[in-house]
């Protein structure tokens, strides 16, 4: 008897551990600037050690990261384009949208810097000089928040980088933030990044920071949870368990603490009201 009632929890347990090993494991979609940025690399782990809960992320642009939540194939989105974050939540397809942290973009380019603009903080007028000299210009082109930011930067300048004012200067690659940046590296021109992934970033070649301090620079992150209203497979109380975690004082304090060579990358902000 006590063989068989052996036998039955030991195939119960064999049963039972898989499920119990996938209730531990989330799926976030997220920014390549926080993949590439190596602040997953920093966090993860933390958190892991808090709650036990693996997350594996989906590192894709803002826009590509929002339409896999929306397909149900991820638990948590955390990315960088607030408008396109609030329609996410509004349509149905996140539950609650809250803001972790922010850093800024800056203009990478050439030391060269063949349109004259190093040392600028207006990145308007930046944009209007590398459209004039015809000066080579990166975008991502992929529907991320950057290349979002970077389409929003354009229009403030009265460019129509879609239509007349496009030429050859301007590349568009499809590509994330480090690809990008490894294309401008290897051209010598100009590209819009996110500081996070540019103090990381290692293959800089002939590339510097030009402009920077903006305030129309300034970018904001913020993560939801995948509606599980929508999705009855969302890993509820895991991926809340992430979301709750990053906007923590203990998960804000370890986004305050990444840095590279002595810089701070991300600044937490989740107590500031409507950031």
């Amino acid at each position: 008897m006590n063989r068989r009632l052996f036998v039955c929890l030991a195939t119960l347990l064999a049963v039972a551990s898989p499920a119990l090993a996938q209730e531990k494991s989330i799926i976030v979609a997220s920014t390549t600037s926080t993949q590439d940025s190596g602040l997953f690399d920093h966090l993860l782990p933390l958190f892991k050690s808090r709650t036990g809960i693996d997350v594996k992320v989906i590192s894709q642009g803002t826009g590509q990261a929002l339409d896999t939540g929306r397909r149900g194939d991820a638990d948590v989105v955390f990315v960088h384009a607030r408008p396109q974050e609030e329609k996410f939540v509004a349509d149905g397809f996140g539950v609650k949208r809250f803001a972790v942290m922010y850093n800024d973009f800056i203009l990478v380019g050439p030391n060269s810097d063949p349109a004259g603009v190093k040392g600028s903080k207006d990145i308007v007028a930046a944009l209007t000089a590398i459209r004039n000299k015809a000066a080579p210009f990166v975008s991502r082109g992929d529907k991320s928040g950057t290349h979002a930011a970077e389409l929003a930067l354009w229009k403030a300048a009265a460019i129509d980088i879609a239509g007349a004012d496009k030429g050859p200067w301007y590349r568009e690659i499809g590509q994330g933030m480090g690809a990008a940046l490894n294309t401008a590296s290897a051209m010598n021109g100009y590209v819009l990044a996110d500081r996070g992934t540019w103090l990381s970033f290692k293959n800089r070649g002939e590339l510097d920071i030009v402009v920077q301090g903006d305030k129309r620079l300034f970018n904001q992150y913020g993560v939801m949870l995948v509606n599980p209203g929508k999705h009855a497979h969302v890993k509820k109380d895991a991926a809340q368990a992430f979301v709750d975690w990053l906007i923590s004082s203990e998960g804000q304090k370890a986004i305050a603490d990444y840095k590279i060579n002595g810089q701070q990358l991300f600044f937490p902000n989740a107590d500031v009201p409507g950031a």
